[in-house]
């Protein structure tokens, strides 16, 4: 009779999976960051309403949100190849660059990139939008530039209101990194793919990831309630 769950191959299946957190990790974490900058630039041009940019700005906000990540990612990673290779063939430009030996975890990580920033745009524009305009005109009254403005006064102050959303986003990056091993990334999930795929045993597999993916998601949760605790108490030190 066949054993419902083989809780060996389970066990000897987790060190494995977990050996390819760091990949899982990186591009989630890295994505992060390269966002933060793509999403504070579309959230301030939609602020400050700039001319032509505000548009192009909502044309990709709007085309990210309206298309499923699992298209974005081949849109990267076959598109990007292809505009190389024309520039290179039509205009002699990026000679130097050879698509055929750029890792698939760069397009992974350009990808969620470019979906993971039209997201926090409007998470940053709503937080900075959320802070007292009297903060505004009091920086202003004190002489302070715009830049000041916005890296002492207001952004401070927007980021204790945006780090819930934040985290969330990071949180479903990490879950939605499973999507990479369609472009060849060996993630966790990919890594328990192949793991039952040799073992006929994908019961066992996606339960150890599962497990994997759960644990990391609870630790980056109770690390964020911290984040977060601390900058509300720098916002009340700040406002009082």
């Amino acid at each position: 009779m066949e054993n419902l769950l083989d809780i060996g191959f389970l066990i000897e299946s987790f060190p494995v999976i977990v050996a390819r957190l760091p990949i899982t990790i990186g591009i989630a974490v890295g994505s992060l960051i390269i966002s933060l900058f793509i999403g504070l630039t579309t959230a301030l041009i939609k602020i400050y309403r700039v001319p032509v940019l505000k548009t192009i700005s909502s044309c990709y906000v709007s085309f990210i949100r309206g298309t499923p990540l699992l298209v974005q990612i081949y849109l990267v990673f076959y598109g990007i190849p292809k505009v190389i290779y024309y520039f290179q063939t039509e205009y002699g430009w990026l000679q130097n660059v050879d698509v055929n030996i750029i890792p698939p975890e760069i397009y992974a990580l350009l990808a969620f990139s470019i979906n993971l920033g039209a997201y926090l745009s409007e998470t940053i524009r709503s937080a900075i939008e959320s802070v007292d305009r009297g903060q505004f005109e009091a920086a202003k009254a004190i002489g302070m530039s715009p830049t000041q403005m916005m890296l002492k006064i207001i952004f401070p102050q927007a980021l204790a209101v945006a780090i819930p959303n934040l985290g969330n986003m990071f949180i479903s990056t990490i879950k939605d990194t499973s999507l990479v091993f369609i472009i060849g990334v060996i993630d966790i999930m990919g890594q328990a793919k192949i793991l039952g795929s040799r073992g006929l045993a994908f019961f066992e597999v996606y339960i150890a990831v599962s497990i994997v993916y759960w644990i990391v998601c609870i630790v980056v949760e109770r690390l964020l309630v911290i984040v977060e605790k601390r900058a509300r108490r720098y916002e009340r030190g700040f406002v009082s």
